[in-house]
């Protein structure tokens, strides 16, 4: 899908803790936000570029859905190939931020986008490792005054060269003022500074509980100049990632299983009680269905093996959901 240049705000709800990458500068850039539009994506090609992104397209080709994501991979892949052909005809080039807000609900793909962009960065010569550290609020926030600057700064100290990624970032500013959350704010702003593009910071969470927290502080918003939005998966992308997941594991999903998986993923995703976790909830969903189909074989075959097939198959009584 095509991505636009757009200011990103908005709202949303609380959720569960992962990994944020954040990226401080002292220019106030306009926040480039990918939204999904209609229309595949079908990258320029580079004249003479490298098979890197060849590679790495093969990595994200093999994601469902996420096509703005995918235009943004390669405009960080087209900035950074001309600015080495800059360089080499002797113009100015470099300077860009590469700090991260990923937005968007649990199961969208989010961690493994950065991975893709870590490897990137590093095959590139941005990063110098290229590793991922994936962090939440209990990593970063201590326990008495003192102890959250420097749990924070050991985590930076890990991330050089790489990604730091911050799940639900929001929870840092949770607990106002006094909370020792803020203290860990200070000290990744400073980092930023301190460790100028030696590392990238990636926040990640909620959509509107991200927009909340950069809008807590005037200096946030221009010190992530890249910001994503992952959108939720349609029902029919859902179904495309259970039988890919299944293919994975030498299993089929028999017609009648992906029509029933069907109807409780459109009633989960509607009236379910907690927020739906896309992905994640799928994943679960199929890893429950290979177990109930272990104890059904055991007790259908009790002397004798199963044929391939069977042991392949799925079906509707499997899926207890």
């Amino acid at each position: 899908m095509n991505g636009r240049v757009a200011a990103a705000s908005g709202r949303e709800e609380g959720r569960p803790s992962r990994q944020i990458n954040v990226v401080l500068r002292n220019q106030e850039p306009p926040a480039i936000t990918h939204i999904v539009g209609d229309s595949q994506v079908v990258p320029p090609k580079i004249p003479g570029h490298s098979s890197l992104f060849q590679e790495l397209s093969q990595e994200l080709d093999a994601l469902v859905g996420l096509d703005n994501i995918k235009e943004l991979v390669f405009e960080i892949y087209a900035l950074l190939q001309v600015a080495q052909m800059r360089s080499e005809a002797g113009l100015a080039s470099g300077g860009q931020a590469y700090h991260m807000v990923f937005k968007g609900n649990p199961g969208t793909g989010k961690t493994t986008v950065a991975r893709i962009i870590a490897k990137l960065f590093q095959r590139m010569g941005v990063l110098s490792k290229g590793h991922l550290i994936e962090v939440e609020r209990a990593d970063l926030v201590g326990e008495y005054i003192g102890h959250t600057a420097q749990k924070t700064r050991d985590l930076v100290k890990k991330a050089l060269g790489g990604i730091l990624f911050i799940d639900e970032a929001y929870s840092l500013a949770r607990g106002g003022d006094k909370d020792f959350g803020k203290e860990a704010i200070d000290t990744l702003v400073k980092s930023m500074e301190d460790h100028r593009s030696q590392f990238v910071l990636i926040l990640a969470g909620y959509s509107g509980e991200i927009d909340y927290f950069l809008m807590s502080n005037p200096g946030l918003p221009s010190r992530f100049p890249i910001q994503v939005e992952f959108p939720d998966y349609t029902l029919d992308q859902l179904l495309q990632i259970a039988e890919l997941m299944a293919k994975e594991r030498d299993y089929i999903l028999m017609p009648q299983a992906i029509l029933k998986l069907k109807q409780h993923l459109l009633l989960e995703r509607t009236e379910g009680v907690h927020a739906f976790s896309n992905a994640r909830y799928v994943r679960n969903a199929i890893e429950k269905a290979v177990r109930a189909q272990a104890v059904r074989l055991l007790n259908q075959y009790e002397s004798i093996s199963p044929g391939k097939q069977e042991l392949m198959s799925l079906r509707t009584e499997d899926f207890k959901l």
